[in-house]
Order: structure tokens, then C-alpha cells, then sequence
């Protein structure tokens, strides 16, 4: 009896493309660093500023546009959070002075949030320790050139991922 070549190559295409030596050891690495860094920034954010990294991510991503303001909704996906998780820190964020929520003047159906002037003060204040902390955690660390090569990485990993959000 013959084999059959296309069950063969089914089987083989269903058999997990498991990670091993250079691309195992590269995983486990960029693992170790997703879990950690994110809390130790965080750490120092909450530290010296009393703000949580997410917070923090809000005023600076509403620093960057056009009257410091945006649709709730475009905030939400620059922030990769839910439009829940955003109200949510928001409404802190507002409640400290930082941020106010107003129904966006051309669509009331959607809400804009808009960074005051004591959450640009703020920002401006805390920007530097963290600017540091990102500093000492990651780019002391490489050795000269190599901010470059990361990125290049950094910005291929990050269309993959996105590409595949997409189709889900």
C-alpha cells in the first residue's frame, strides 16, 4: 500500500510550529521583559507623579492632539483599552482636574475628553523622572546602535500583532 502524500502534509500542517533553540530563547527573553517592565515603570509613575501607568498614557496621548482634546472612542483605541477601562480612568483622571468629558460639539453622540491645563502641568511635571525611568530600564541597557535595530524589531512585531487583530 502506498502513502497517501496529501495526508502526509495535512498531518504536517497541523502539527504546532513549536519555538525552539534561538526563537525559544528569544520568547522566553522578550516574556521575562513584557512581564516585568510594565509594573516596574508603573512603579516609578505611581512613585513620583501618583499616577498609574494607564493614567499616564491618557494625558499624553491627549498632550499630542490638536487642542488637547479627543472622541472618547479615539482615545480608547490609541490607548489599547475598552471604551469602559477608559471611562473609568477618566473619570479619575477628571476627578483630580486632569481631564473634563464634554458631548463632542459636532456629534452629540459621541463624547470628547480634553486635557485641562492642570493635566498638561501635570504631564509637563511628570514627563521627566519618567522619561528617566524609561531611560535607565531600557536604553542604558543596550549598547550603541542598537536603539535602532529594537525599534526596526519592535515596529515588525507590532504590525504583526495588529494585522492579526484585525482579522479576529
Amino acid at each position: 500500500m502506498t502513502e497517501n502524500p496529501d495526508a502526509s502534509r495535512d498531518q504536517e500542517a497541523a502539527e504546532p510550529r513549536w519555538l525552539r533553540g534561538d526563537d525559544l530563547a528569544a520568547w522566553m527573553s522578550m516574556a521575562r521583559v513584557l512581564t516585568l517592565l510594565l509594573p516596574a515603570l508603573e512603579r516609578r509613575l505611581e512613585r513620583d507623579a501618583g499616577l498609574n501607568w494607564m493614567e499616564y498614557h491618557v494625558l499624553a496621548k491627549l498632550s499630542e492632539q490638536e487642542c488637547h482634546t479627543m472622541r472618547m472612542s479615539g482615545l480608547a483605541d490609541l490607548a489599547s483599552a475598552s471604551l469602559s477601562r477608559l471611562s473609568h480612568v477618566v473619570k479619575r483622571l477628571e476627578g483630580r482636574g486632569y481631564v473634563r468629558r464634554e458631548t463632542d460639539p459636532c456629534d452629540g453622540r459621541y463624547t470628547n475628553a480634553t486635557l485641562t491645563c492642570e493635566g498638561y502641568e501635570k504631564l509637563v511635571a511628570s514627563a521627566p523622572a519618567h522619561v528617566e525611568a524609561v531611560r535607565s530600564l531600557i536604553f542604558d541597557a543596550l549598547e550603541p546602535g542598537e536603539a535602532a535595530s529594537l525599534k526596526s524589531a519592535f515596529d515588525r512585531i507590532f504590525a504583526a500583532v495588529e494585522a492579526a487583530d484585525r482579522v479576529c
